[in-house]
């Protein structure tokens, strides 16, 4: 059924309540005073009319009945009082005779069966809903950490959302919360009691009802079910919610993200709304973890158009239908784009034909090992790739070109990261004083992107186990993907021309250690799990960096963001030296490639290489 024909039957059912209300009322009236049989049709008609008229006004129809709450009962409260209130004045204006004890009761009696229907309908619901729970499956008993708002509000949706939930108690360390009730749910003790409240009731799931629960939180709660086997979920996050990612009575697994995650990063919000509102913005790679994101971060700042750049269809298919459902009324053309940045007609074409403000170049192929078995591919993609977007944003007057880089090209062991150095020299080496401002902007890996190492571990346990790990030394930077985002887009907005700008990423995370926190998370153990050590694949270094001593100068131009020394170099030259590579064989081009990207003190080195080569 339509919601305009819910709405039709709920104003029926209203209007004939406020006449049942006047039927009774007069018949305790009756014995008393004498009515007419015009007067009664007149002021029912006129009650029903007047407050038909305001409780549209204010979104009576237009609420959800099984969600009904104290604020839905005020809404009808006041509707029904304001109509009686003006119904009133009118018959004394009109010098109508009426009975205000009549009035009055009919006023009673209405707010108790329109306010009642509702309340009976959102009980019935739940009963309902507590039958098929009982019917489908038995019920998962559940401890909810936290009683504040978030569980106030968790435990009001999972009635409707997760009918096979009970919630056992909570459990809160603030001590002016202990022995009280919430929703009929006792605070049964702190983080402390978990593992003996567990035990007692034979808990299967413990459930984080905090939604802005920083990380430290998160880790806080983890040690204190180190030795208990239940399953550990959280209700979504306030920023899930907004982005309309998940609804509030679903429960999601608690990520790695969420313990590592840092503080929200702040933007300059003035700064990017100048770069972005009312803009065309180019994403290249629009269909990857990053591209998508940068996507999802920039339409924020409501752009004229975005032009979503993927060469697989499906991926670029799947964000321009999230983004044109999360902003059908937002005025922002989304533009869904397949091509490949390798066809440099077409990138010309498209630069020419939209003239973007700003281009965010994401497209690369980024998996170490797998382009140690496909050098010549990661040449073509990352560094012709690259060239060919830029020389077209140049030729089309873009305003601001950022390139998405990685801490793979410093210092680099693969093809991959050498070819995103060779990108990374001609990105900054296209700046021209009053043309495109070009800017690289490289950090570390992504937590939860395609080629992170939590989904294959996450793979891994689901199929039994155990983890494998190249070398337990190794070190990584992680970064969650939003984070990542915003910061590439601020770090746009800052360009002015040639910068190579660095995120801080932190501190680096053991792999190990990593892969500990993942086990825990399923509800495993270490040793029920295991975890193996492989030795390390191709292209692959025990710990990465993020800058070289050549290119560190510790200047800091915005939170987490710093700038790195840039060496101007010849594009020429370099292009003429990735078409060397394609000739080479694959080993000769990875040795070749590797040697050439850690040439970082200037042009000389690269020319008397070229030299050699030719």
């Amino acid at each position: 059924m339509s919601r305009q024909a819910k709405k039709i039957i709920l104003m029926l059912v209203d209007a004939i309540l406020i006449a049942l209300a006047n039927g009774i009322a007069f018949y305790f009236v009756d014995h008393y005073i004498t009515l007419s049989g015009l007067y009664l049709v007149v002021t029912i008609l006129a009650e029903i009319i007047l407050y038909l008229v305001i409780a549209n006004g204010a979104r009576v129809f237009s609420k959800i009945n099984r969600y009904t709450s104290i604020k839905e009962v005020g809404s009808i409260v006041l509707a029904i009082t304001g109509a009686y209130v003006i119904a009133g004045i009118g018959l004394a204006v009109l010098r109508v005779s009426f009975s205000l004890r009549h009035l009055v009761l009919t006023y009673l009696f209405a707010i108790m069966f329109i306010a009642g229907s509702r309340l009976v309908w959102r009980y019935y619901v739940e009963y309902r809903l507590h039958r098929h729970g009982l019917q489908t499956g038995r019920f998962v008993p559940t401890l909810l950490v936290g009683a504040g708002d978030g569980a106030q509000v968790l435990l009001d949706r999972l009635t409707y959302d997760q009918p096979n939930v009970n919630v056992i108690g909570l459990v809160d360390d603030d001590p002016d919360k202990q022995n009280t009730w919430l929703h009929g749910v006792k605070v049964l003790g702190g983080l402390k009691n978990l593992p003996s409240l567990i035990k007692k009731n034979e808990i299967e799931q413990v459930t984080v009802a905090i939604p802005s629960l920083p990380a430290t939180g998160y880790e806080k709660i983890l040690a204190s079910l180190k030795d208990s086997k239940v399953k550990v979920n959280r209700m979504p996050k306030v920023s899930d919610i907004l982005l309309d990612r998940s609804n509030l009575g679903q429960l999601e697994d608690i990520d790695v993200a969420d313990l590592l995650e840092r503080p929200e990063v702040k933007l300059d919000m003035t700064q990017i709304s100048d770069k972005i509102t009312a803009k065309v913005i180019m994403v290249t790679g629009a269909g990857g973890s990053i591209g998508s994101e940068i996507v999802r971060q920039v339409s924020k700042f409501r752009p004229k158009q975005v032009l979503l750049l993927g060469h697989g269809e499906n991926s670029i298919y799947m964000i321009n239908r999230e983004m044109r459902q999360r902003y059908p009324d937002a005025h922002i053309e989304f533009v869904p784009v397949i091509g490949d940045v390798q066809d440099r007609k077409l990138m010309f074409s498209l630069m020419a034909k939209y003239k973007p403000d700003t281009v965010y170049h994401a497209a690369a192929h980024k998996h170490v090992p797998l382009m140690e078995y496909n050098p010549h591919e990661a040449v073509k993609n990352n560094v012709f790739g690259t060239k060919n977007v830029a020389d077209a944003a140049k030729a089309a007057n873009v305003g601001n070109f950022v390139m998405v880089s990685t801490d793979k090209a410093v210092n680099s062991s693969s093809v991959m990261g050498s070819t995103k150095r060779m990108a990374e020299m001609i990105v900054t080496s296209e700046n021209e004083p009053g043309k495109t401002k070009f800017a690289v902007v490289r950090f570390g890996n992504v937590l939860g992107s395609r080629g992170s190492v939590v989904p294959l571990f996450k793979r891994q346990i689901k199929a039994g186990g155990p983890l494998t790990l190249t070398d337990r030394r190794m070190t990584r930077y992680f970064m969650t993907i939003p984070e990542a985002s915003r910061l590439v887009i601020q770090a746009g907005a800052l360009a002015k021309g040639g910068e190579l700008f660095i995120l801080d990423m932190d501190k680096p995370v053991r792999i190990l250690d990593l892969a500990k926190k993942v086990i825990r998370l399923s509800g495993h153990t270490e040793e029920e799990i295991g975890i193996k050590e492989v030795g390390m694949r191709p292209g692959e270094k025990l710990y990465e960096e993020l800058v070289t001593d050549a290119e560190a100068t510790n200047k800091k131009v915005y939170d987490k963001i710093s700038l790195g020394h840039v060496s101007k170099y010849d594009t020429t030259k370099i292009i003429e030296f990735a078409q060397h590579l394609l000739t080479l064989s694959d080993e000769e081009l990875e040795k070749e490639i590797v040697a050439y990207s850690n040439q970082h003190n200037g042009q000389d080195k690269v020319e008397g290489k070229l030299e050699g080569a030719s």
